[in-house]
């Protein structure tokens, strides 16, 4: 699944740090950076700017796995070097440039967990080794771990809602729920704040928030029940019964062709017992074809002569927080209209 990071730092500052300018090589096989680095190499570990030519001339000499060896072969040879978790992320990010994320997830973890932190044009290793892992893992229990990194040494350089977003979510995937609601609360305390690839996140975590606060009592275990008790409601024009099987909160009355985020798409005011009260309401005898294992539909007709038919629509309760309601039906909303 696509990862979109907090640090919104970009990787490729690793293939800028790399991208040197080369010495002239020599009329030998070896480019002369590399000859450079062995000779330099046999006193100690050269300089970073070294290290770094070299690298580069022998991946343009070869290719990147040519690079990986060099990169790798230097930190083996001297384990003290302090730049050793830089490089790291640059080999890192080469295997994840080429498909291999598993195996570059285990060098920038190494960077992040085995050398000390390194400021390399003014960016530090240890937080772009978060920023690539955050990318590439899904283990909520490793992103919490990588987030609260995030929180504790670089709180002044993050977006705070964004970094609640992504704790909220972490905390949720290992079940701790109190907190994963705590950081959604703190998530929308930054109106301003965007979720790359999730435009539609403040009214998610809004409609979480709600249901989570709410006293849930309008769901059922059974779907072939709730939806009876409705149709007995319809039948008998009993608004007060009808409104009782409906979601008390996130309930949604729209036309099939607008979205579920549409501002317009949750009308408070919108009277269903008006419509019940004035017409003589019928329904199918079955659900839908189109129902399946997570949702429903109602055909129901003789609502009104502008638009006579709508349909009831019942979804799933997808609630982990609360096992006693996670798998129940609510009757969640209607659509206006026949289908498209």
């Amino acid at each position: 699944m696509q990862r979109v990071t907090v640090l919104l730092l970009p990787l490729a500052v690793l293939a800028a740090g790399i991208l040197l300018t080369s010495v002239g090589e020599s009329p030998t096989d070896e480019p002369l950076p590399v000859r450079i680095y062995r000779t330099q190499s046999a006193e100690g570990p050269p300089p970073f700017p070294v290290v770094e030519r070299a690298a580069q001339a022998t991946r343009e000499a070869h290719d990147w796995t040519a690079m990986v060896a060099f990169l790798t072969d230097h930190v083996q040879r001297f384990p003290g070097d302090e730049n050793n978790g830089y490089y790291l992320t640059v080999v890192g990010d080469l295997y994840r440039s080429h498909g291999s994320p598993e195996v570059a997830r285990q060098y920038q973890r190494r960077a992040l967990l085995a050398f000390p932190d390194v400021v390399v044009r003014s960016v530090s290793t240890h937080r772009v080794a978060i920023d690539s892992l955050l990318d590439i893992v899904d283990d909520p229990d490793e992103r919490l771990e990588y987030l609260t990194r995030l929180e504790h040494d670089y709180a002044d350089d993050i977006q705070p809602g964004l970094l609640a977003y992504y704790l909220a979510e972490a905390y949720a995937g290992t079940g701790r729920w109190t907190d994963a609601y705590d950081e959604y609360r703190t998530f929308l305390r930054y109106p301003a704040t965007r979720v790359p690839g999730r435009p539609n996140a403040r009214q998610e975590v809004t409609q979480r928030i709600a249901f989570y606060d709410s006293a849930r009592s309008w769901t059922e275990r059974d779907l072939n029940a709730l939806v009876q008790s409705i149709k007995n409601a319809l039948w008998r024009q009993d608004p007060r019964a009808l409104l009782r099987y409906r979601a008390q909160v996130n309930f949604f009355t729209m036309s099939w062709e607008q979205e579920l985020g549409d501002a317009n798409s949750e009308i408070p005011s919108f009277d269903i017992a008006a419509f019940l009260r004035r017409s003589r309401v019928r329904f199918a005898q079955e659900l839908e074809m189109s129902s399946n294992a997570n949702e429903a539909y109602l055909r129901t007709w003789g609502w009104s002569h502008r638009i006579p038919t709508w349909y009831l629509y019942f979804r799933r309760v997808d609630f982990p927080a609360d096992p006693e309601i996670n798998g129940t039906w609510e009757w969640a909303g209607i659509y206006f209209g026949e289908t498209i």
